[in-house]
């Protein structure tokens, strides 16, 4: 036995101010203990005394516990839908700049498809989405704005021609692109949430946490939005009781705010 888990939460939200409390407890505590016994470790107290001494090992924890399975045009389906519906309708409403701000965005293949379905509309010139994440080493990953041929599988064709540059076996996003996003750290479940946007995206990322926090995030965001702002989630979330929490349901993936 490790020890006392609920002491070790208590611990790592005093070290980084993530709280593992927010995250479904079975599923989280598999992946840290399988963590604690790759590193050779035979308790919880001796793997935060560990993270406190090696800032190696900390990042280590941090980038263990985010999630950054991530894809350009991740389910086209609902891509589609935003270019042909939401989009223009976010735009006769608002004009052309809009608020735009893609929360979790792991390694920077949300916001920059984000940049590439608005180009369609709006001058590059004229987009900018806001990219924010909790952890630091994949925001620079993000910056840097290199990605292996799966990641782009699903870039529309005249997009990877204009777009990226192959750079060996990977792939270089280019400059007019990452110069629309700007890049910032953010906790979902600790810091304060920015207010007055058009459009939000977090995809594939809340189904990691308790329902509890799933809709404290969810009321969050539609504080954020201005009144028919719209929210972006994962085809694999669902937020049943979007009346309560001030939403308009479009389609599976994309709620409106009612008021």
């Amino acid at each position: 036995m490790l020890g006392s888990y609920e002491k070790f939460k208590s611990n790592i939200y005093s070290l980084t101010k993530i709280d593992l409390n927010s995250y479904k407890e079975n599923q989280m505590r598999r992946r840290i203990d399988s963590l604690i016994t790759k590193n050779h470790i035979l308790s919880y107290d001796s793997y935060v005394e560990l993270l406190r001494a090696d800032p190696e090992k900390f990042q280590q924890f941090v980038n263990f516990l985010t999630i950054n399975v991530s894809e350009f045009y991740r389910d086209p389906v609902h891509w589609k839908y935003l270019d042909t519906n939401i989009i223009p309708s976010l735009i006769r409403r608002f004009g052309k700049n809009l608020k735009i701000w893609s929360a979790a965005c792991s390694t920077g293949n949300e916001p920059y498809s984000l940049v590439m379905a608005f180009s369609r509309h709006i001058p590059l010139g004229q987009i900018h989405v806001v990219a924010t994440d909790i952890d630091k080493q994949v925001i620079e990953a993000a910056q840097v704005g290199l990605y292996n041929e799966k990641s782009i599988a699903g870039v529309p064709s005249d997009f990877k021609r204009r777009y990226f540059t192959k750079v060996g076996e990977s792939y270089q996003v280019s400059k007019a692109i990452k110069a629309c996003v700007e890049f910032k750290e953010h906790n979902l479940l600790r810091d304060a949430y920015p207010a007055g946007y058009h459009l939000i995206v977090c995809r594939n990322v809340l189904i990691y946490f308790t329902e509890a926090a799933r809709d404290s995030v969810y009321k969050k965001f539609n504080q954020s939005l201005v009144k028919d702002g719209v929210l972006f989630i994962g085809s694999a979330e669902q937020m049943i009781n979007y009346k309560e929490l001030n939403f308009e349901r479009k389609t599976l993936v994309f709620f409106s705010k009612v008021k």
